[in-house]
């Protein structure tokens, strides 16, 4: 692959914009999409992950949309590998290539790499899933931070996967995740620029309100109750549908489990824009300056070829 293949990222926390910028961009340039966004991989999950509607996906090339079952255990790793496949096939055609998600780790991964860990016990992460289920987070926490302070200091405390990968690693293998996260950067055969979507807090709180008003219109707690049978597959166990679930369980009322996917959303859109500002590579606009994104990219693509 020759080096002067461009990758333009498009990050930013949840309601943003992402995908209509991505899809700009990509006729802009004339090119195709990779979605890094780690939950729209799944088929079964749609309006829950607010995935580009059917005109959208008409009108440039996406990847990683509806690729996976819910059944298939899919890992960053994984990602990692078969989107640097798919980056290969567009720049056989295309200088430029255009990747869009909020998953700051899955992004990671295919600009800066991951580091090699060896398998961890099957066994041993159903039997965390299943003291999850039971007794919550806060033994597994409590495990985590005992035996891998640093990685504990680290993850996401929100993060149920990471941190019972965490402790699943430490107790298959006696050895600390912490021990192998290096933080080195692989060398990529091809530049990247990075794009960051961010606007007034109040706003883009709003944005994540009416966006969850409108996924409740199209029909989401039908699609939950169609899931319900794969409620404890990791893939559901994520905002918009754990909460639902807790509804149609009896745990909650209705308002109550609207209200909370709207703040457990604004959460992880505050944590997403914490990953993100952790980034010094990336470039900040506001969702409405799509022709300054424009202009910048030309400038920088001019720069860097």
């Amino acid at each position: 692959m020759a080096k002067n293949k461009t990758l333009i990222v498009i990050a930013g926390p949840t309601a943003i914009g992402k995908t209509a910028l991505g899809i700009t961009l990509a006729q802009h340039f004339s090119t195709e999409i990779i979605s890094a966004d780690s939950r729209q991989f799944f088929k079964e999950m749609s309006i829950g992950t607010a995935k580009p509607h059917i005109d959208e996906l008409a009108a440039a090339r996406h990847h990683f949309i509806d690729s996976h079952s819910i059944n298939t255990f899919f890992s960053t790793g994984d990602f990692e590998k078969q989107a640097l496949e798919v980056l290969e096939e567009i720049f056989s055609k295309h200088d430029l290539a255009i990747m869009v998600g909020g998953s700051g780790l899955y992004l990671d991964a295919v600009t800066k790499g991951l580091d090699e860990l060896p398998d961890t016990d099957m066994q041993i992460r159903s039997q965390l899933n299943a003291l999850f289920e039971t007794e919550g987070l806060e033994p597994i926490k409590a495990q985590l931070a005992a035996a891998d302070p640093e990685y504990y200091a680290k993850v996401d405390q929100a993060n149920t996967q990471r941190l019972i990968r965490g402790l699943e690693f430490f107790l298959s293998t006696g050895k600390k995740v912490s021990s192998f996260l290096t933080n080195s950067k692989k060398q990529r055969p091809f530049d990247t620029i990075k794009i960051g979507l961010n606007m007034e807090r109040p706003l883009l709180y709003q944005r994540i309100n009416h966006r969850v008003d409108l996924m409740l219109q199209e029909g989401l707690l039908d699609e939950v109750k169609s899931l319900q049978p794969h409620k404890d597959l990791n893939a559901l166990k994520t905002v918009g549908y754990a909460e639902l679930f807790d509804y149609l369980d009896g745990n909650i009322t209705y308002d109550t489990a609207v209200e909370k996917i709207k703040q457990n959303t604004r959460r992880f859109a505050k944590r997403q824009l914490t990953w993100f500002r952790r980034d010094e590579q990336i470039h900040w606009f506001s969702p409405d300056q799509t022709d300054d994104v424009i202009n910048f990219l030309e400038n920088s693509i001019n720069r860097v070829s």
